[in-house]
């Protein structure tokens, strides 16, 4: 293709487009736009880009339902533990246990707080790939919802089985 340098930084190609010479893509930070949806791109498309961190704007429907299934699960987790806690179960976790001594509020509040953390973390970082298992980490979101699911089916089954 036949570029004219026209000014500084400015080429422009001969039919018209007008570049800027820099590479969008090696910019520092983030962009905003990436949580309002607002762009085009949904998966890492060049080779050279996938070893790094790549920030998408569009997101899969079923990853919004796996986060939205997580954040609802730790909410029925918290409810079925405090149920079961009233009925003569006890924790395990001794540091859910000591927070669960001063308070409910004080055990849903960490307890939702740091599910959020880890789930805010893992979706922007799904791109990113454990080299030595081949998992990227939004294979990690969908397995915390499975966990979840599993576990407020065993908390049910307590309810129904054993109060």
């Amino acid at each position: 293709m036949n570029h004219l340098r026209i000014s500084g930084y400015t080429e422009q190609t001969m039919d018209g487009n007008r570049r800027s010479g820099i590479d969008r893509r090696k910019q520092i930070g983030i962009n905003f736009r990436l949580f309002v949806g607002d762009g085009n791109r949904s998966i890492i498309r060049r080779q050279e880009d996938r070893g790094h961190n790549f920030w998408v704007d569009q997101y899969s429907p079923v990853l919004f339902v796996a986060i939205v299934g997580i954040l609802f699960m730790c909410v029925i987790d918290a409810i079925l533990t405090l149920f079961l806690l009233n009925h003569g179960a006890f924790e395990t976790n001794p540091l859910m246990a000591f927070l669960l001594n001063i308070g409910p509020y004080a055990f849903f509040i960490p307890k939702y707080a740091v599910t959020i953390l880890a789930t805010f973390c893992l979706f922007m970082f799904r791109g990113v790939v454990a080299r030595n298992f081949n998992l990227s980490t939004h294979s990690f979101l969908y397995l915390a919802a499975w966990i979840y699911v599993a576990v407020v089916g065993w908390e049910l089954y307590l309810v129904y089985h054993v109060v």
